[in-house]
């Protein structure tokens, strides 16, 4: 069981992020291993990721998850079911520049693989700062 944390800076202005990040079909491009997010009505997204589980095959698995986008305080809250009680939450604040923002991403799961949610949080916050910063050059 653990409660998980991490935070980046990334350079771009607070509500171009929150604007990014709570559009739920950019989730795949940012998102290791997630390849499709679809809104599914409410807070419900239909999601599909290609997982590598150790002693089993490679294969695609569909869930479903849910998103809640909180725009006072710029917040996403999300949760799967499932037995892990996987749930968690992202901040977007202002940052140290003027147009930076400053990330933070706070995980609960009852999985006991502390270093690998800890490596797989800093992969999903590199993936968020290397593809919001490429869509906003775009």
């Amino acid at each position: 069981m653990g409660d998980y944390e991490a935070s980046t800076t990334v350079q771009l202005a607070p509500e171009r992020l929150f604007a990014y990040l709570s559009n739920v079909q950019n989730l795949p491009a940012y998102m290791p291993r997630l390849t499709s997010a679809r809104p599914a009505g409410g807070d419900k997204v239909d999601v599909t990721a290609h997982i590598e589980p150790e002693g089993g095959p490679e294969r695609d698995v569909e869930g479903e998850a849910w998103i809640k986008v909180v725009e006072d305080g710029r917040k996403l809250q999300w949760g799967a079911a499932g037995p892990h009680d996987y749930h968690g939450e992202l901040d977007i604040d202002a940052g140290s520049d003027a147009g930076s923002s400053t990330l933070t991403v706070r995980l609960h799961t009852e999985r006991v693989e502390g270093d690998q949610i800890q490596h797989g949080l800093g992969e999903t916050l590199n993936g968020i700062k290397k593809a919001v910063e490429q869509a906003d050059r775009s």
